[in-house]
């Protein structure tokens, strides 16, 4: 649960709302700014006056999209007005450029009457490769997007309509494969008449559905020939001459119900008077018009979808939006059309058949997912939903002639591949993972304000039970202060633990022949950082994290002493994921092994090989010098680094390893042209590094200066999960790391 205050902290803090803009030039010297202003700016000025297509080349039109509302439908907040419906835009925002890194200017305008708008927006095509309409009420909506449509030379898609249409139809694709049932046989019946339902049937007669044979029902009942009230030309296209007039009379022996109305709606009874097996797409939101259980305890041989994710099939627009407008601007399409639009459900359907990538399946804690009843249509977490939906809407831009580009379809897929990797998705589908199956992760630091934060967030949230190491008293006054509730947060003071004297014994044990009398042992679990230790190698807790006040020595050194390492490690070491905006890459090692033997860096380099594979990477290891494939000789570090590879090589001959190698020459295409016989082909992404030093210093310029968002250090070899936050950790970084501890928890305990 999110409440008040953490929503308006989170759009208030630093820089007010979410969205800002920042210069992909440089722009440091006056002969910087003279190319960007004047007088350089006149070149290109003078070739876009010449063809105003020179737009797209050298300016960022075309990967720019104008969200635009005038605020007269927002969410389920109703005509709530432009000023008020920013946070939603600046919201839409950040999605496009999350799942899509496409670029957007929110937009909302005072204007209600649909004209006015209309030639707002129009004035606006300069600008702009692509328009979203957003949150604007029916039937208005439909007027403004016709007109925008015939009148302007570039993608204007209402997402209101076409995003549920397209996620709607690529279900209904499969679940009538399912069904046996031929779409042009079935009887279709939607509850609700709105933006999205009438944009659902009309895309699903572009599929083959039969429009004497739709049924479409509002808040008045059935829509038919001869109803005035309530009525507008776009219900009027659905109208049948029909004696029905209630939504349960429509539903008896209809094969395809899909309701995009209100709560609770449809009744078991109306489930069960369906024709055999039914397709049901319940899609209110939060609370469908019958939930999953009721549905399937009356019929078994239900085909179902809703707009939840704690139910299968999940229809939601993340799907679509974002990969159909990338599409389209890589084509720099004049329209978006009806092709597109069922190319991308077509693109969405087929990607449900697919082998499942383990990193999905991993984060809904499933062994595996196939086609079938309860997976229609993909997860929202699948990270190759870009690649299929993007280049099925440009391929279907390019044939049915609404492009300006021509594009190899086959390159540009491969190109997607490349700018938009799994960096983007790693966290999200770390937390959705923690929250199949949550562990109890304890907390060091508990007493301390920014760890009662976030272990309110993972409570909250559902990724973690935490516990907070302190004492209560000043756990709950520190809380309030904060205006947190405790509750759900378990709490310990270690000096009051009945199980101090339990873990004291147990260490004393561990230690005892490594000069450690019982007294001593005693003592130190009153140590937090002991006392956490013991709590998880004794199974009380499933990891811990420490480190947000402490020197990173005095965390690890209690950890390696009270738990024991996986069986096939000798030596810990530490690695950090650091995320840039199209890749990631794994450093090691940058906390523990301070001069590493070449077999040490061997064991090293696979140890982070078995972390990327964890989260469906597959490692491709540059082993870091000075030196590049022997240009340097007889020097003790190149030769530890040479002798690294050798080892590695031998010990794993599949895995895709190379050096010794400079660090440039690890992440550029320099190593392509230069040294083509290198196994590592393309960026690697295991670094290696020869020592502490070097690492340490790299990664944090690179997270100060180079803008990589971290995630670490991770320490591996542990059998049971240890995490150590850097000093003065964000909240964020906090919950970012438990939601990594409890999925280290969940495969180390299976």
């Amino acid at each position: 649960m999110i409440s008040k205050e953490e929503a308006l902290a989170y759009h208030a803090q630093g820089k007010p709302g979410k969205i800002a803009i920042r210069p992909t030039k440089p722009c440091y010297t006056q002969r910087d700014l003279a190319l960007a202003y004047t007088p350089g700016v006149a070149e290109p000025c003078l070739e876009i006056a010449q063809n105003q297509d020179d737009s797209y080349t050298y300016t960022s039109r075309g990967n720019l999209v104008a969200v635009v509302t005038n605020g007269t439908a927002v969410l389920g907040l109703g005509n709530i007005g432009p000023y008020a419906a920013k946070p939603v835009m600046e919201g839409k925002g950040v999605l496009f450029k999350r799942f899509a890194d496409i670029d957007v200017f929110d937009i909302e305008l005072n204007a209600n009457d649909p004209d006015v708008l209309i030639a707002a927006v129009q004035a606006l095509e300069p600008t702009f490769g692509g328009i979203n309409l957003e949150d604007i009420k029916a039937p208005e909506c439909f007027y403004i997007e016709e007109k925008l449509r015939e009148t302007m030379e570039i993608p204007v898609f209402h997402d209101d309509q076409h995003g549920t249409a397209v996620i709607v139809a690529a279900g209904l694709i499969n679940a009538l494969e399912l069904a046996g049932k031929k779409i042009e046989d079935c009887r279709f019946v939607f509850s609700g008449a709105g933006a999205a339902a009438v944009a659902c049937a009309k895309l699903a007669i572009s599929l083959g559905a039969d429009l004497n044979k739709i049924m479409m029902t509002d808040s008045k009942g059935v829509v038919y020939i001869g109803r005035t009230e309530g009525m507008n030309e776009y219900k009027a296209f659905f109208a049948k001459d029909t004696p029905l007039r209630t939504l349960a009379e429509a539903l008896k022996d209809a094969d395809v119900f899909i309701g995009v109305s209100g709560k609770g709606l449809m009744s078991q009874d109306m489930v069960a008077s369906m024709a055999p097996h039914p397709i049901v797409f319940a899609l209110a939101n939060p609370d469908p018009e019958i939930t999953y259980p009721d549905a399937v305890a009356v019929r078994k041989d239900l085909l179902m979808a809703t707009g939840r994710s704690d139910f299968p099939n999940q229809v939601n627009n993340v799907l679509g939006f974002p990969y159909i407008f990338r599409g389209a601007l890589d084509v720099r399409a004049r329209t978006v059309n009806q092709e597109m639009l069922l190319a991308a459900a077509h693109a969405l359907a087929a990607l449900t058949k697919e082998e499942v990538p383990a990193s999905v399946c991993q984060a809904y804690n499933l062994d595996k997912l196939e086609f079938g009843p309860e997976y229609l249509i993909p997860k929202p977490f699948d990270p190759r939903i870009l690649v299929w939906v993007a280049s099925a809407v440009a391929e279907a831009a390019i044939s049915s002639g609404v492009a300006r580009l021509q594009l190899d379809i086959k390159e540009y897929r491969q190109e997607l591949e490349n700018r938009y990797g799994v960096s983007r998705e790693l966290m999200r589908l770390i937390h959705n993972k923690a929250r199949t199956s949550p562990k109890r992760i304890v907390f060091v630091e508990g007493e301390n304000e920014k760890i009662i934060q976030a272990a309110r967030i993972l409570a909250d949230d559902g990724v973690a039970h935490p516990v907070l190491l302190g004492y209560n008293e000043t756990i709950e006054k520190m809380a309030a202060s904060l205006g947190l509730s405790t509750e759900g947060l378990e709490i310990i003071a270690p000096r009051l633990s009945p199980r101090l004297e339990h873990y004291g014994e147990k260490y004393y044990l561990k230690r005892q022949r490594k000069g450690m009398i019982r007294a001593d042992a005693q003592q130190l679990v009153h140590n937090y950082n002991y006392f956490a230790a013991m709590m998880v190698d004794e199974g009380d807790a499933d990891g811990f994290i420490a480190g947000l006040t402490q020197h990173y020595p005095d965390t690890l050194r209690p950890a390696l002493q009270c738990l024991p390492l996986k069986d096939d490690f000798y030596k810990v070491a530490g690695l950090y994921i650091l995320m840039f905006e199209n890749s990631l890459y794994f450093l090691c090692d940058a906390t523990v092994n301070i001069d590493p033997s070449a077999e040490d860096l061997c064991g090293i380099a696979l140890s982070a090989a078995d972390v990327a594979r964890r989260f469906d990477i597959e490692p491709k290891v540059a082993m870091l010098s000075f030196s590049n494939f022997g240009s340097v000789r007889n020097n003790p570090q190149v030769e530890k680094v040479r002798k690294a590879t050798e080892l590695i090589k031998a010990k794993a001959p599949d895995l895709v390893v190379d050096g010794e190698m400079q660090a440039d020459t690890a992440v550029s295409p320099v190593r392509s042209r230069l040294f083509p016989f290198s196994k590592v082909k393309g960026d690697a992404n295991i670094l290696v590094f020869p020592d502490l030093q070097s690492c340490n210093i790299a990664y944090k310029l690179l997270i100060e200066l180079g803008g990589a968002e971290a995630l670490g250090p991770i320490l591996m070899g542990m059998a049971k999960p240890v995490h150590v936050l850097q000093q003065g950790a964000s909240v964020s970084d906090i919950i970012n790391m438990a939601a990594l501890a409890v999925v280290d928890a969940q495969e180390l305990l299976t």
